[in-house]
């Protein structure tokens, strides 16, 4: 148990907003099994539950928050912010692709738009809700889960995934890999901070990293080493994240699964993958 007492205490009337990489998905269950209130402000229509109830999981609501998915990086969650209040707006902003219209941001979506007018109205609804989860959070859990992405060389838009992966297809005149520096992440960290401080200042912030190590790397270096600077890196920025705030707190639920006293005991058998037992252990010190 390394948890050190919090400046904060979570209630179950506070509205709790998560964001971050997969392991962050664990979380959200966990918080609305114990009767916790996790907000969630992009929600299908009852009318459209009703005719299809699959529709609400292919366009990848009630996993977080709002429907933008994993969010890996730092500067991920920084630029959705801007997005969603207009301070940024990507080149890249849509692929086509056999038909139908992809989100670079969002390229897990199980339904694509199948139109301009259908992407534009599915984004700004998207937009909205991020909005509505960012204004009204009493805590924000942001669950960070790597360094490496893939950029544009236009104006900088992170994507979550390799374009030419998912979808969309890549082009090295136009993408390139990214590494970030534990300078980079803390200034993006400390962007987001100020980010809340002015649309909802009441808000805490909660940074965690996320144990899972890399299943491959773009740089040159074994995976091994990859996932080391990954997390050395996310760690590190954590820290003088919360050291430079005066309302962000780190909780270590990378401590809790990668530390030696669970003899490697908290991962399956592929050894990424984090066992129930290893998130229960996480879930119950944070519930204390």
């Amino acid at each position: 148990d390394p948890v050190q007492p919090l400046p904060v205490k979570i209630t179950k009337s506070d509205c709790i907003v998560s964001a971050g990489s997969c392991f962050a998905a664990h979380i959200t269950s966990y918080l609305r099994a114990n009767g916790f209130n996790y907000l969630v402000t992009e929600a299908l229509p009852s009318v459209l539950q009703n005719i299809n109830p699959t529709l609400s999981n292919a366009l990848g609501m009630g996993i977080y928050s709002a429907a933008y998915g994993n969010i890996y990086t730092a500067r991920q969650m920084l630029q959705l912010m801007r997005r969603a209040y207009g301070d940024f707006v990507p080149v890249e902003d849509r692929w086509s692709q056999d038909g139908d219209i992809i989100d670079p941001f969002r390229p897990l979506l199980k339904y694509p738009a199948r139109c301009h007018k259908e992407f534009d109205a599915l984004r700004e609804q998207h937009l909205r809700a991020v909005r509505r989860a960012i204004e009204r959070a009493d805590f924000f859990i942001f669950t960070l889960g790597l360094t490496e992405a893939w950029i544009s060389k236009r104006d900088g838009a992170v994507f979550p995934a390799c374009p030419g992966t998912i979808a969309g297809t890549f082009d090295p005149r136009l993408h390139k890999l990214k590494n970030f520096s534990v300078a980079e992440v803390a200034d993006d960290l400390a962007e987001i901070n100020c980010f809340f401080y002015k649309v909802n200042p009441k808000a805490n912030i909660i940074l965690t990293v996320s144990p899972v190590p890399l299943v491959a790397t773009a740089t040159t270096k074994h995976v091994l080493h990859a996932t080391t600077y990954s997390k050395s890196v996310l760690r590190v920025a954590c820290e003088q994240a919360v050291q430079a705030s005066e309302n962000g707190s780190y909780f270590p639920s990378y401590e809790i699964i990668t530390g030696p006293h669970g003899s490697g005991t908290y991962f399956a058998s592929d050894r990424r993958t984090v066992t129930e037992a290893g998130i229960q252990h996480v879930m119950r010190l944070f519930f204390r």
